[in-house]
This record gives C-alpha cells, structure tokens and sequence, in this order.
C-alpha cells in the first residue's frame, strides 16, 4: 500500500468504526538512529532520521468529555473520560494515544473543560524492530490533538509531551530523541539534536547523492522498552555520573575515562565508557558527513555496534550476526540500532549490493538456525503532518 492508501484507510476505517467522518488524518514516521545510542537521556548527541514507515491517526473531535481509541492492531476499544485519564489508569497500546491527552493536561490543557475525540491509529512502523513505532503513534496523535483543540504548540514543545507521555503514561524511561526525529525529520536528513539543550540542527545525509541505502535487518527478537535491561542500563549511567561529580555523563569526556576506571566498579566504567564514546562518535559523524560525505562513515557504525556489544551489552546474537553478514557482504558500516536487547540493525549498504546484502544475512540466519528476518530498506523522510 502507499502511503496515500493508508490515509484513505484509516479514514475509512475512522467511519466505520465510530459511524461518522473525520476530522481529518495525521501520519508521523517511524526514526532509524543513524548514530548516537543510550545517549539521550545522558544529555548528550545523536543523530536520528525520519523514514518512510509511518503511523496513521485519524481523528475526530467529540460533543463531550469522552476519548475513544481503536486501532488495526487490536480489537480493543477503549474509551475513557478525559479528565480521568492518568498513567494510572492507562494501559497496553491505548496508553501511547491516551498518554498524549495526559501529557498535554501536564502542559497547560484543561482536559476537563476540553472537547473529547475518536481516533483510530493505524502503522506500517514494525513493532519491537527499533524504529519507534510507539514515538510515531504519540507524535501523530499530538499534532492532531494541537491541531484540533487549537493549541498552536511548537514541534520540539510537542516533542516534550510525547516524551512525558512515553516515559510516565507507558512506563518507558527514554529520552527524546524518537519523538523529535520523528517530528522534525526532513527528507535525506538527520536531525542532529543536543539533548541537554534541545538544539537541533538539519544535517544533510547525501545517501541518495553517493548511491548508498539504509537496509533494516529485523531480527524479530522482540523488546520493550519498558523491561529491566534498559532502565538498568539508565541507572548505571545515573551511577557513573555520581561517582564522577557531574550532573550528567554529557559532562564527562573522552580524557576523562581514566579517571572514571578508578572511582567505580567494571560494570559501571564499561556503561559509561559506552555513553561518552558514543557521544565522541556522533560528532565525528556530523563532522564527516559534512566534510568529506557518508562514504566516510563505515568505521564509525561499525565502531558503535562493538560499544554496544561489548561496553552496554545491550545486543543479542542475532543482532551481531546481522552486523557481521552485511559487512561481509558489502554494506560500507553496520550497527544495532535502538534500545537493543532484540529489534534491528542498519547497514549502510551501496544501491547495488542490496539484494547481495539482504541474502547473505538471510542465509546466516537460516545456517545459524535462527528466526528468518525481516529484510528492507527506508529512506530518510519527512516527520509528521497533516495527511488528510
């Protein structure tokens, strides 16, 4: 389906289900981190895009009080008055929807006094793959709700409420980087984003200049986010940073580590080694992609899959498996992309070797015996709008 056959079905599937017309249709995509892993909520770098995989919500505002929410991966339909909505009520896929209503009373709505609505979502995102599928429900949603109850916020401030909503409503403590790559992305874009100051900049990718593409492996190791291994990883950092002196481990650098191996335990070094050497490597980044073009970024990927390997330990065997099949096969630089523990990895792959690309990992997952994966490619896109 295109994208243009997703906003007529979920219009009519909004008139279905709920027996009147929409509003109108929002989409906002799905984000591949191209670089910059566990380091948002550091207050440190990264350099996420926008593809071209989205989620759909249509929506339509109500006489009263009342929010519904359904949507093509679930039967449920959960309907809730707004001003009762609180993350302690909320639960399973409506907290993503719902949680944005909350978050937005957080902000400054007065939900009680505010017009109910039905929205219905639908995804072309992959689930559990580490492409944000859930920043993508809650930034379409928010603009819709912006839009429709007249608020007139800006992205990075709706940005802001889907990280609220993310982190209290469903219980995941991320950063904010999902929701402003998915709100701010451009097509054959980056958004480099400073995450303590909420700067962001535009970085021109040039993949489709220099014949590269992005080819997802998804290993379908499912995650979530909302489990031990990631607010783990959280608190480790949150350990390093207090063994260090500092309000965040964006305040240490590279010359710092030396020190830090001294003042805290192996587990918590190698945590922290993560984070400031990743932070080093968005810059070095940023830096070639605007200085010599994305050609120069192989060794720079695949530096960041082996930190995430072996300092966060936050891939699995597939994941590793996938990285080392693309290279093999003649992807220019691969990595895990997300919050690990399952999902995808990226290949920066040259336009011809994607076919040889996609059944070399295929062959290593069938030999190793492993879940076949889903195999395809994105291209960096622009963030949420208006569809409909």
């Amino acid at each position: 389906m295109t994208h243009d056959d997703f906003t007529a079905q979920a219009a009519a599937d909004f008139l279905d289900r709920f027996g009147r017309a929409a509003d109108g249709v929002w989409s906002a995509p799905g984000r591949v981190n191209l670089i910059g892993e566990h380091t948002d909520y550091n207050e440190g770098f990264v350099l996420p895009f926008a593809i071209d995989r989205r989620t759909w919500a249509a929506v339509g505002l109500r006489d009263d009080n009342t929010a519904r929410v359904t949507s093509t991966f679930s039967d449920d339909e959960v309907e809730i008055a707004l001003a009762q909505v609180s993350p302690e009520v909320l639960g399973g896929w409506s907290a993503y929807p719902l949680g944005i209503a909350w978050a937005l009373g957080e902000n400054g709505v007065d939900l009680a006094g505010q017009a109910g609505f039905d929205a219905h979502i639908s995804s072309d995102v992959p689930v559990g793959a580490g492409l944000s599928s859930s920043a993508a429900i809650e930034c379409a949603v928010a603009m819709a709700l912006d839009e429709r109850w007249q608020l007139e916020l800006d992205r990075p401030t709706l940005a802001r409420v889907g990280q609220l909503a993310e982190n209290k409503a469903v219980g995941a403590p991320t950063g904010i980087m999902d929701q402003s790559a998915s709100l701010l992305g451009r097509r054959d874009s980056a958004v480099f984003l400073d995450c303590r100051s909420l700067r962001s900049e535009i970085v021109d990718l040039g993949f489709q200049a220099a014949g590269l593409e992005i080819v997802i492996i998804d290993t379908k190791v499912s995650h979530s986010h909302a489990t031990g291994g990631y607010a783990a990883r959280r608190a480790s950092c949150e350990a390093g940073a207090a063994a260090l002196g500092v309000e965040s481990l964006r305040d240490v650098g590279v010359a710092d580590l030396d020190r830090a191996r001294e003042v805290m335990d192996d587990e918590t070094f190698r945590r922290v080694r993560h984070v400031v050497t990743e932070n080093a490597r968005v810059l070095a980044t940023v830096r070639a992609l605007r200085e010599s073009g994305p050609l120069s970024i192989g060794e720079i990927l695949d530096a960041s899959h082996v930190s995430m390997r072996d300092d966060f330990e936050i891939s699995v065997p597939e994941l590793d498996l996938a990285v080392v099949a693309a290279r093999e096969a003649g992807a220019i630089g691969a990595r895990m992309t997300g919050g690990g523990f399952g999902g995808a990895a990226i290949a920066l792959t040259p336009s011809h070797l994607v076919a040889e690309v996609t059944s070399r990992v295929a062959a290593a997952f069938a030999e190793a015996g492993y879940a076949a994966p889903e195999i395809f490619t994105v291209t960096p896109s622009d963030g949420a709008k208006r569809e409909l």
